[in-house]
């Protein structure tokens, strides 16, 4: 039987999922691109995550080793946001199925930082899941740089998650999510001060865009970033990014019912989707049946 204290844990990990699964639908019907779009929601989450961390009167304050290296993943983190809006632009439906194959990655590279043996399960699981990408490829290849995106989006997820899973040990979730997000508001400043991406234009945003980039910046990104970082305290990077693939579910469903013909995809790529989804309930199933875990 789930402990209380564990059971919060997954409560959070899945209304957060729930969160994120709006997210790809801000990411269309926000009009700018996907480079500004990743700058502005983390220039409204930073100080939000600021003014939190003030409030619970916690210190900011770190050594310069630690500080490069939170702002290294957060570059990570900037460019699988880029990823990941780039190819929503194209199609929700494809970039949320195939988005799902972070699994695979987190399988390959959790073992590396957690020291422990690569799971043969582990490893099947995410191989059925990027069949079921593959799958989703051979019918729909109109979609194939929303499928390239979202596949390398997918491997920035599990990188930083796993990377995280082992730094929230050490340190607050809110300075990791405070750190981490300013450097990659860095990243991306420096790239547009070098590129002369700060352009009149590039600061003309509409109301309409100003009201869905506050919500998307404060709900989507401040409170979701910090609490995704606590609930690795108890949840392993593997089942945080399996039980994610939740959140295609809910934007697939979402993109349907709000864009209807533009999400509305062949029989075949809900074929493919459904073989990746199985693997979270999958993974559920067996992580149950697991005696008292230390992690997962």
């Amino acid at each position: 039987m789930m402990k209380s204290g564990k059971l919060r844990y997954y409560l959070l990990l899945h209304f957060i999922v729930f969160i994120w699964g709006f997210t790809p639908i801000f990411g269309k019907v926000i009009t700018l691109d996907a480079l500004p779009l990743v700058w502005y929601r983390i220039l409204i989450a930073l100080p939000a995550i600021f003014i939190f961390i003030k409030l619970r009167n916690a210190s900011t304050a770190i050594d310069i080793k630690s500080l490069l290296m939170f702002f290294g993943i957060g570059s990570v983190i900037a460019l699988h946001w880029l990823a990941f809006y780039a190819a929503v632009k194209i199609n929700i439906s494809v970039t949320m199925a195939c988005f799902s194959c972070g699994a695979f990655f987190s399988a390959i590279i959790e073992p590396f930082f957690f020291k422990r043996k690569h799971s043969v399960v582990e490893l099947v699981m995410g191989l059925v899941a990027v069949a079921g990408i593959g799958f989703i490829f051979s019918v729909e290849t109109k979609y194939t740089d929303a499928i390239v995106l979202s596949v390398l989006a997918a491997l920035g997820s599990a990188l930083f998650s796993v990377i995280n899973g082992t730094l929230v040990r050490k340190y607050d979730s809110r300075i990791i999510s405070f750190y981490e997000l300013m450097g990659g508001l860095l990243t991306l400043s420096i790239y547009f001060a070098v590129t002369g991406g700060f352009t009149a234009d590039f600061f003309n945003v509409s109301m309409s865009n100003w009201g869905y980039l506050i919500i998307f910046g404060l709900v989507c990104t401040a409170f979701t970033f910090i609490a995704s970082v606590e609930v690795m305290k108890e949840i392993s990077p593997y089942t945080l990014n399996l039980t994610v693939n939740l959140e295609s579910i809910y934007g697939i469903f979402w993109a349907y019912i709000i864009f209807k013909k533009d999400e509305q995809m062949t029989p075949e790529f809900y074929i493919g989707a459904a073989i990746i989804f199985s693997v979270v309930g999958l993974n559920a199933w067996l992580k149950n049946r697991k005696k008292a875990p230390a992690i997962q």
